[in-house]
């Protein structure tokens, strides 16, 4: 069973079902839940506010994710079923941004400088006392925080942006390192670390690394790195072995970087599958679901891999008007495909009438494919993508380019 919806559950629900796995969602949102409905059973959290009287009934092997607030909903001390996530302390690696730095500390890590402020007046004298540029991002990491995060590329875009963001939760200001960045991804099942892919993920909106840093990413590159080429995993995941068996980890755990002066440097871990490359970390294994269970259940990991998919691309189809807030709401606008794709298509905020598929969000789809080498995935991807239509509609350019 998924908690979830869009894209995410929708590929994800797809693949395992694929595979051999009997599915089913909590739709988490009122929106982006058609591709979900097409997979498998879905309830809607809106008519079910717990999901323990459902996974009690229908007794799903494992829950997967798609967010970390899961874990502070009022049912999930409730939840005895095996969960693909970490929780307890575990959980503050992503959720906590101090906490993780704490650690990077503690194992010797390499990571920028970074301050705790309460307020506005906390922030300024910060960046007085050490001007430098910053990015601000919220203290606790949840969809839902005040604060998504503001890259600041000058002291002078720092201050004004200290202006205007919101301290109701205070502020995390972390160094400003520059563009060049990394993500890997690794199975942890109690203490026992498999690598996974190495990620490059393309945050801002427009082509070109232009326009604001979006929601969720436009687009993403991975290569299937079994063997930690780039040196991630050794750098920023190894040395946290003891924590992670002290906290029995079961999970995900993702760690971004970048790179100053010729030194990766660790600006966040993440706990969860992500949005965009879920598909990805499920298709390059031949056995996903159990792979998944024995995580969640910490048990020894045993994947089966599929080495002809050494390389992945996805592509987001955005709507009218992303990734900015619109003041008046967009009509709910046709989308029609004009061939048949042969490439992976996830449905996101979109939904179905009697007249087709229409559009309820800003994300359309995820467009996305696996192949051997970087420019098959990328160019599949790219010849796919022009079969879908939808006014005001566009996608990024340069990915992998």
């Amino acid at each position: 069973m998924l908690f979830g919806n869009g894209a995410f559950a929708h590929s994800t629900m797809q693949i395992l079902r694929d595979n051999g796995a009997e599915v089913s969602c909590y739709l988490t949102r009122d929106n982006g839940n058609f591709g979900a409905s097409l997979v498998g059973k879905t309830w809607i959290q809106r008519d079910y506010p717990s999901p323990i009287p459902i996974i009690q009934k229908w007794k799903p092997d494992v829950i997967i994710p798609m967010s970390i607030d899961w874990h502070n909903e009022p049912w999930a001390r409730e939840l005895k079923t095996p969960i693909f996530s970490p929780f307890g302390e575990a959980i503050k690696i992503e959720r906590n941004r101090d906490f993780a730095r704490a650690l990077c500390e503690e194992f010797n890590i390499a990571c920028p400088r970074t301050y705790l402020a309460k307020n506005k007046l906390d922030a300024l004298e910060i960046l007085k006392n050490d001007p430098r540029p910053y990015v601000i991002k919220n203290p606790i990491c949840s969809p839902k925080s005040p604060i998504q995060a503001i890259v600041c590329k000058s002291v002078e875009d720092t201050h004004e942006w200290l202006n205007w963001v919101d301290f109701s939760e205070g502020v995390f200001l972390q160094e400003y390192l520059g563009t060049d960045e990394i993500a890997h991804f690794a199975f942890v099942s109690n203490g026992n670390i498999q690598s996974i892919m190495t990620h490059w993920e393309y945050k801002r909106a427009f082509t070109g690394n232009m326009g604001p840093i979006a929601g969720a990413p436009l687009g993403s590159l991975v290569e299937q790195d079994l063997n930690d080429k780039y040196g991630l995993l050794r750098e920023f995941i190894l040395p946290l072995q003891p924590w992670l068996e002290k906290t029995n980890f079961c999970g995900i755990l993702s760690v971004s970087a970048v790179k100053k002066n010729k030194r990766w440097q660790v600006i966040e871990y993440n706990v969860r599958i992500g949005v965009t490359i879920n598909a990805f970390i499920l298709q390059i294994l031949k056995n996903p679901a159990e792979v998944i269970i024995a995580v969640a259940t910490g048990r020894k990991i045993n994947p089966s891999w599929d080495h002809s998919k050494k390389w992945g691309c996805s592509l987001t189809l955005a709507g009218y008007g992303y990734p900015y807030p619109l003041s008046v709401k967009p009509p709910k606008l046709p989308v029609s495909l004009t061939a048949t794709l042969d490439c992976d298509l996830w449905w996101n905020e979109v939904d179905e009438t009697d007249n087709g598929i229409y559009t309820c969000g800003h994300r359309i789809a995820e467009v996305a494919s696996l192949a051997k080498n970087k420019q098959e995935a990328v160019s599949i991807v790219y010849k796919n993508i022009e079969k879908i239509r939808c006014l005001g509609s566009y996608y990024r350019l340069d990915i992998g380019r």
